[in-house]
């Protein structure tokens, strides 16, 4: 880049004034910050590179844009001055944010990795989480539903618990917020940066085991003021490729003219002519599915001049899901200000309220409880709609069809159920900060978080999510309130000193934060009239789904960090944090977690610094103790049910009794953790490769241990076993190609593993539905039955261990893996065997960003190879009774010696007694590869040069989300699920991978604007 300047004398300041060209091509660069060192003077560059500011002479011109390295130029006498900047990926003297405060890029000895809002722009999504998908390594972040709003599973380096959540710690702005991010507007987003070692997140104690992500949000830019309007619109769709195929009703008909005739029984009159269907079958599931809008508004106005530095950002996000009836919409606001009093005190405060509508049908969980999965395996003879064309409202053919189920209307279901809830959030946060001296720094803050949310649930007599209900069926209402308040206190003192080369920083804190919690939820039934859904309008209030809480925890800490350098090159940090929590036992409430790093910058060394191909070169090294909290109030108490009755005679009397044991004893969940890491720079910093290899022990693990009956519980909550963790992560920034094209890569790639080295005492082995954790082995895998096939013939079932009385020539043919003859299920000595593993053997991203003169373009991708999920839903969409609709696989199922089919699914004859073993016992027919590469963004926009004065810059710009996924899986069309049976949360640790047909995730294409004034 080349900077030119003139200079004109007036007494002591002079009018400087210049242009920025782009290195190799003299392009201009607008946008270009240009500020006096030390001062709040700025500028930036015009549309035509062309600049002009008031400084003196012999002060220093600081000079940047995002991809040059900064340069500082002295004011003098010269009428010309002529600079060159030159490329580089990352700003190595950069500073970014770390815990309580920030560093120089090239002096952090911690892992950390920063996002700034230049990389995350022009995206159209909900959630800041789905930008940063593929962007880091070691960071895995999966979209494990498609739900507008939700869905979000991040996972810093393999991070896992029995019970103690795997999400990482957010801090906004400084604040450990108690919830997610889902609610907060991307576009407030300045940079983020994720803290990955123990050295790094330490500071934040007992909450920091799974990682850290620290959020800052927008400031004004110094000596400028201004105001940007940044709008999209667009559509989404469920592409066709990549959903579950599933039989037509022409297909349908000919499987139960088949299983009848293998049965040996009449065909049902209303398959005897399966030719009268084609072309008229009936796509429950398509029919759920829209193309949906989306649209968002923001809009900011920043500003930095003289004493005050304010940012106020308003926006609206509206989002139609792609299921019909589903929506999103989020307003939000945010004003930061910060205030210099005088030369030695600032003050500053933050509001960011945002109100959130959610209103999505139960659509993810199991048979009967989602209305996805109801509708994937309805029958596609069932009419959606009357003729009139009205929707039906209860579908239901004589038993004689193999019929069980009567099915209402999911159609009907998920326009009439109301599902819905409204969020008032606000994030505070004020602060003082004086400095009373030279280098010392004293800052008290003040947070709170504060939230409003409110459930309404309505099943009106007209609609049901369940099978097997009648209609009409009992109109339920469900109401729930909860607020929430946390509110947090934090103390700093820091002083920095330099003597001579030896450079010092000394922080020390206290803080105190309380949480609190109060519920009502109300449960009504039987309403006289489905259009007045009050409470009042119920005949019944359901006491058993009627309650009240109110929850509380508090946390108090001590926290201290030393951070050191010799010469810039010779690094050393320690921290230290003590905290108490009221979530632990009495005699246990206080835990400490220490942490040191070092890093030696090779590149300043003699035999370094003289290498034209070396430019920078640094080592880390870290160790320290992080903790969990992540149990729930009360655990560490013995629980009082005090809604237990009693009976005196012939007298029931209000009773209590004690529901669970107490242990004062139970303390954190800590892990320990050692980091390796090499930076390297290469041809002038053009090439930043980083590689980290860690290992971690988890200890202490949080867990109800079962204990005997005859103590009165089933189980007791206590500190048991150890996991231990190991990786590799590597990351490259390059600068391919300069000049007027320009062509960048961020490209990264993480191998993460464990394995459980221990559990309680006498416990080898902690069971889920379709998981096993065992000592020994990976963390929750898929457990069950090996599938060898099908019976072939009579001969291969004479000559194979069989399920006594339940196998047959053509049915499932499973492993004999204890060796007896016999294929068993059930307990510690049967047949059941690890059969899969729902973690990845490696994640990657690779991001590509091209300018050419005034277009630009970014491709962003990730992927996941090695990973698996349980295709649950099976058990019903390959139900080979012909009991539901079925995957067009089973189509292709055994149905002779002579036609064995493709191999997937085995015989219809025998019913239930041998195909329930195939659909019941948990096997590896479940159990399928999703390794998938994801186009996750491809954005292309042009930016305008000839404009009115009053227009800054203006971009256009189409992006286009969740493009491409390739992948082999055939289940659905989302590799990244992973739910629980009643559709809530992601399926948790001990039950990864399970895909029951979740909510899909779409391809959304947008077209927007970016105007600044």
């Amino acid at each position: 880049m080349l900077f030119m300047l003139s200079v004109s004398a007036n007494a002591q300041t002079v009018a400087v004034k210049g242009t920025v060209v782009s290195e190799g091509d003299n392009e201009p660069v607008p946008g270009a910050l240009v500020t006096v060192k030390g001062t709040q003077k700025g500028t930036v560059t015009d549309i035509d590179g062309g600049f002009s500011i008031q400084a003196s002479v012999g002060e220093t011109l600081v000079v940047s844009f995002i991809g040059f390295k900064t340069n500082e130029v002295v004011v003098g006498s010269n009428t010309t001055i002529q600079v060159t900047l030159s490329y580089s990926t990352s700003d190595l003297s950069e500073v970014v944010v770390v815990g309580y405060g920030s560093q120089v890029k090239r002096e952090v000895t911690g892992s950390v990795q920063s996002v700034g809002e230049e990389e995350l722009k022009d995206m159209p999504v909900s959630s800041i989480a789905q930008k940063l998908q593929g962007r880091l390594a070691g960071v895995q972040i999966n979209q494990t539903t498609g739900k507008p709003g939700q869905g979000m599973s991040v996972r810093i380096r393999g991070q896992l618990s029995v019970s103690g959540g795997s999400s990482p710690l957010y801090v906004v702005d400084g604040f450990p917020i108690t919830g997610d991010i889902n609610s907060i507007n991307p576009d407030e987003i300045q940079e983020i940066t994720i803290l990955k070692d123990a050295a790094s997140t330490s500071l934040y104690g007992s909450r920091a085991a799974n990682g850290v992500v620290l959020i800052t949000t927008k400031k004004g830019k110094v000596g400028q003021t201004n105001v940007n309007l940044n709008v999209y619109t667009g559509f989404q769709k469920v592409p066709e490729n990549g959903r579950l195929e599933m039989m037509d009703a022409e297909e349908f008909a000919i499987f139960k003219q088949e299983y009848y005739a293998a049965a040996g029984q009449p065909i049902p009159e209303v398959f005897q002519n399966a030719e009268q269907y084609r072309g008229k079958s009936n796509d429950w599931y398509d029919a759920m599915l829209q193309t949906a809008p989306i649209t968002s508004y923001n809009l900011s106005v920043t500003s930095n001049k003289e004493k005050v530095n304010t940012a106020i950002i308003a926006g609206v996000f509206d989002q139609d899901g792609v299921v019909i009836n589903s929506d999103y919409t989020r307003f939000s606001l945010r004003m930061n200000t910060d205030y210099q009093v005088s030369d030695k005190v600032n003050i500053g405060v933050n509001v960011a309220p945002n109100y959130v509508v959610d209103n999505t049908p139960r659509t993810d969980g199991t048979r009967g409880t989602g209305i996805l999965f109801n509708a994937l395996h309805t029958w596609p003879i069932m009419p959606i709609y009357e003729e009139n064309g009205e929707l039906t409202s209860f579908n239901k053919l004589p038993s004689n069809t193999g019929n069980i189920f009567a099915y209402p209307n999911w159609v009907r279901s998920a326009k009439e159920i109301t599902n819905e809830t409204k969020e008032l959030n606000v994030l505070a946060n004020t602060y003082v900060e004086w400095k009373p001296i030279k280098g010392l720094s004293l800052k008290s803050t003040f947070n709170a978080e504060i939230g409003n949310s409110k459930y309404f649930w309505f099943n009106p007599s007209t609609a049901t999510a369940n099978i097997n209900v009648s209609i009409p069926t009992v109109a339920v209402s469900i109401r729930e309130n909860n607020e929430r308040l946390s509110w947090l206190n934090e103390n700093i003192v820091t002083y920095t000193k330099s003597l001579g080369d030896h450079n010092f920083q000394l922080l020390g804190g206290f803080s105190n934060q309380k949480f609190r919690s109060e519920s009502t939820r109300i449960q009504a039934d039987t309403y006289a009239d489905d259009r007045i859904p009050t409470i009042q309008g119920a005949i019944n209030i359901n006491r058993g789904g009627t309650n009240s809480g109110v929850g509380e925890w508090s946390l108090t800490s001590l926290f201290s960090r030393l951070t050191y350098n010799y010469l810039g090159k010779y690094l050393f940090t320690a921290s230290v944090r003590g905290d108490g929590s009221s979530r632990f036992g009495s005699d246990n409430r206080w835990g400490v977690f220490p942490s040191a790093s070092v890093g030696w910058v090779l590149s300043d060394e003699g035999f370094l610094n003289t290498s034209s191909t070396i430019s920078f070169t640094k080592l880390r090294a870290s160790y320290g103790v992080t903790g969990n909290n992540n149990i729930g109030n009360y655990t560490s108490y013995a629980l009082v049910n005090n809604t237990i009755n009693a009976v005196f005679g012939e007298t029931v009397v209000p009773g209590a009794g004690v529901t669970s044991l107490s242990n004062t004893n139970l303390g954190w969940e800590t892990t320990a953790q050692f980091d390796l890491g090499l930076d390297l720079g290469l041809l002038d910093d053009r090439i930043l490769f980083t590689y980290d290899f860690y290992t971690k022990n988890t200890t202490n693990l949080l867990y109800a241990v079962q204990i005997p009956r005859e103590s009165g519980f089933t189980n007791y909550n206590d500190n048991i076993g150890e996991i231990h963790f190991w990786g590799h992560e590597f990351a490259v920034n390059s600068v391919n190609t300069t000049g007027s094209f320009r062509w960048t890569t961020n490209a990264n790639i993480s191998f993460n593993r464990n394995k459980v080295i221990e559990l309680a005492d006498g416990i080898d082995r902690v069971y889920g539905s379709y998981h096993i954790t065992q000592v020994g082995q990976p963390f929750g895998q898929f457990y069950g039955l090996v599938k060898e096939g099908n019976y072939a013939n009579a001969e291969d079932l004479a000559n194979s261990p069989i399920i006594p009385g339940r196998s047959t020539v053509g049915s499932i043919k499973l492993k004999d893996v204890n060796g007896d003859g016999v294929i068993t299920y059930g307990g510690d000595t049967d047949d059941r065997a690890i059969i899969g593993n729902p973690f990845p053997d490696f994640t990657y991203g690779l991001v590509n960003n091209f300018t050419y003169k005034n277009f630009d373009a970014s491709v962003a991708i990730s992927g996941s190879e090695g990973n698996e999920l349980y295709m649950r839903h099976l058990y019903s969409t390959a139900n080979l009774d012909g009991v539901f609709n079925m995957v067009a696989k089973a189509s292709d199922r055994f149905k002779s010696p002579e036609d064995p089919g493709e191999g997937i699914f085995g015989t219809t004859v025998g019913g239930g007694n041998v195909t329930g073993v195939e659909r019941d016992w948990n096997n590896s027919n479940f159990v399928w590869d999703a390794s998938y590469l994801t186009i996750r963004n491809i954005t292309i926009g042009y930016t305008f040069t000839k404009l009115p004065k009053t227009i800054k810059s203006l971009r256009l710009y189409a992006s286009g989300q969740n493009m491409w996924v390739f992948t082999d899986y055939w289940g659905g069309s989302n590799p990244e699920v992973s739910m629980q049976n009643n559709g809530a949360g992601d399926g948790g640790n001990l039950s990864q991978g399970v895909d029951l047909s979740a909510y899909p995730v779409p391809r959304t294409i947008t077209f927007g604007a970016n105007i600044n004034f």
